[in-house]
């Protein structure tokens, strides 16, 4: 089984709001660089090119997107919220927690 079919296989498996940001994050993330390569590592979605550059997973209650070099990310508006190392973390705890950053 592909990468990609793993990773359609853990979204259909989610039926709530969980599997709706996983599919919709993989667009986002899918749409922003057509160099990242979907990859299936950890049991968890894992996009790469030239290395690991940034990963989402569900958990019980909320879904995680981990940036592997995320510290070098500027976050102005603070949207990242978990971990201290050189990892960034966004912990989503339902649809409404993702919103457009493109203008209108």
């Amino acid at each position: 089984m592909t990468a990609s079919q793993q990773i359609d296989q853990q979204i259909a498996r989610l039926d709530d709001w969980r599997g709706d940001m996983l599919a919709k994050l993989r667009n986002v993330i899918n749409d922003a660089d057509p160099d990242l390569t979907e990859a299936w590592k950890w049991n968890t979605a894992v996009w790469t090119h030239h290395g690991n550059v940034c990963a989402i997973g569900a958990f019980k209650n909320h879904v995680k997107v981990n940036f592997f070099n995320g510290a070098d990310l500027e976050d102005p508006e603070g949207l990242f919220n978990a971990g201290l190392d050189p990892k960034r973390r966004a912990r989503l705890t339902s649809t409404k927690a993702m919103r457009s950053t493109r203008p209108p």
